[in-house]
C-alpha cells in the first residue's frame, strides 16, 4: 500500500508497476470514481498486467473538464505518473476545482506497453502522437524520410565513423531543421522505422477515444494537458499547442497560459509540426465542447543526444539478436532520455505542473 509522503519525489516512481499501484492507491483514497482499460495481448516487464487507468474527481455530466493524461510516449510516464500522483495528494487544488465545479480526469499510462518496456512506442513500434489522424483518407505521405532512415537506422550499432560522415553530409546539405522533420515528423512506410504513425488506429487511440466518449460527452469545456518530456532544456517545460492552427484557438491558449505558449505549426515550439498527436481526438469526440489542449514537454538532455538514443531503441527492435548487456545498456539509456531521476527534476516537473493546472482550472471557470 502508498503511504503518502510530504517529500515531494516519493511522488514519482522506479517502474510502470510501481507507478500503476501508486496511481490506483492515491486515487481510491480521494474515492476517485476509477476503471481500467486492460492491453489484452501483451504482458508487462515484470509479467505484469498492462493498462490504462482512468480516475475521475468530479461529476461525470461536468460541464467544465480539466483532463490530465500521462505516458503517450511510454516512459514518458515516470514524469506524467508522478505529476498526476501530486495532484491526487494536493488537497489545496482538489478543493479548487471541487468549488469551481469543475470535474478531473486523470488518464494514467495511455501507453502502457512502452511504459513497461522502456520503449516510446507502443507494442506495435507505433508513435501515438503520430497514429491519432483519419485513416479513411491517404496516409500522410514523408518522402524524405526513405532517404534518411538509412543514416539514422545503420547496420551496426553504435554507428561507424563512416555512418556519422554520411549523416553529417546530409545535414550540411539540407539543413539541421529540414532533416529533423524529415526524421521527426511522421512516417507511414516503415512498420519498424522511427516515428512510425501505423496503418490503423492502435489499441490506445480506440481506448482514448472510448474514455472521451465516456467522460466526456458533457463537457462544454474542456483543458487537456499532456505531460511529456525530452525536448528543451533540462527542467523547463514548455507550454506547447497541439490544437487546431485557428487564430482563435491560439489565442485562447494564450490567454490562459501566457505568451509562453508555443506552436509547432508556427516554427517556434521545441517540438516538430507532427501528424497524429492525441490531444487532437478531442475535436472529433467532443465536436460541440471548447477544447484548449496543452503538450507539457519537460527538457532532460540535449535534443540531439535523445534523438540518439531513440535510434538505438529502434535499432534494437531491428536487432533483437543483439547482446544482453547491449539491450540493457541502450533500455535503459533511453529511460535516462525521458526521466530524469534526481530529486532537482522532479521539483521543477512538480511546481511547473502546479502552475499549468491551476491557470487551467481559472480558465475553465472564466470560460
Amino acid at each position: 500500500m502508498y503511504t503518502p509522503s510530504t517529500a515531494a519525489t516519493r511522488h514519482f516512481s522506479g517502474t510502470y508497476a510501481e507507478a500503476r499501484a501508486k496511481f490506483l492507491d492515491a486515487a481510491a483514497m480521494r474515492g476517485a470514481a476509477v476503471e481500467s482499460f486492460v492491453l489484452p495481448t501483451h504482458r508487462g516487464a515484470l509479467g505484469e498486467e498492462l493498462a490504462t487507468d482512468v480516475a475521475l474527481i468530479g461529476a461525470r455530466d461536468a460541464k467544465k473538464l480539466l483532463l490530465v493524461t500521462s505516458g503517450t510516449h511510454g516512459p514518458e510516464g515516470f514524469c506524467g505518473s508522478g505529476a498526476q500522483l501530486a495532484t491526487l495528494h494536493d488537497a489545496d487544488l482538489l478543493g479548487r476545482l471541487h468549488q469551481a465545479g469543475v470535474a478531473l480526469l486523470l488518464v494514467h499510462a495511455v501507453n502502457p506497453h512502452g511504459f513497461s518496456h522502456l520503449h516510446r512506442t507502443n507494442e506495435d513500434n507505433i508513435d501515438l502522437n503520430r497514429n491519432h489522424i483519419d485513416f479513411g483518407a491517404p496516409l500522410p505521405v514523408n518522402a524524405e524520410y526513405a532517404e534518411v532512415e538509412p543514416l539514422v537506422l545503420p547496420a551496426s550499432w553504435p554507428p561507424t565513423a563512416a555512418d556519422d560522415a554520411a549523416m553529417a553530409a546530409y545535414i550540411e546539405k539540407h539543413g539541421m531543421r529540414a532533416f529533423r522533420a524529415a526524421v521527426t515528423r511522421g512516417q507511414y512506410s516503415s512498420p519498424d522505422g522511427l516515428f512510425y504513425g501505423g496503418t490503423a488506429p492502435s489499441w490506445s487511440n480506440r481506448t482514448m477515444r472510448a474514455i472521451l466518449r465516456s467522460y466526456a460527452a458533457s463537457a462544454t469545456h474542456i483543458g487537456w494537458i499532456d505531460i511529456h518530456t525530452g525536448l528543451g532544456p533540462y527542467g523547463h517545460g514548455e507550454k506547447i499547442y497541439p490544437g487546431r492552427n485557428a487564430p482563435a484557438d491560439l489565442a485562447q491558449a494564450h490567454a490562459w497560459w501566457g505568451a509562453d505558449v508555443f506552436a509547432p505549426f508556427a516554427g517556434d515550439s521545441a517540438s516538430a509540426d507532427v501528424s497524429g498527436p492525441v490531444v487532437s481526438i478531442a475535436y472529433d469526440e467532443c465536436p460541440d465542447a471548447s477544447i484548449a489542449p496543452m503538450g507539457l514537454e519537460f527538457g532532460t538532455l540535449p535534443d540531439s543526444e535523445v534523438l540518439t538514443r531513440l535510434r538505438a531503441d529502434t535499432w534494437l527492435r531491428r536487432h533483437p539478436e543483439a547482446p544482453e548487456a547491449q539491450k540493457r545498456e541502450i533500455r535503459q539509456q533511453l529511460r535516462d532520455a525521458f526521466y530524469c531521476d534526481n530529486d532537482e527534476w522532479k521539483g521543477m516537473v512538480l511546481g511547473q505542473t502546479r502552475v499549468v493546472l491551476l491557470q487551467t482550472l481559472q480558465g475553465l471557470k472564466k470560460a
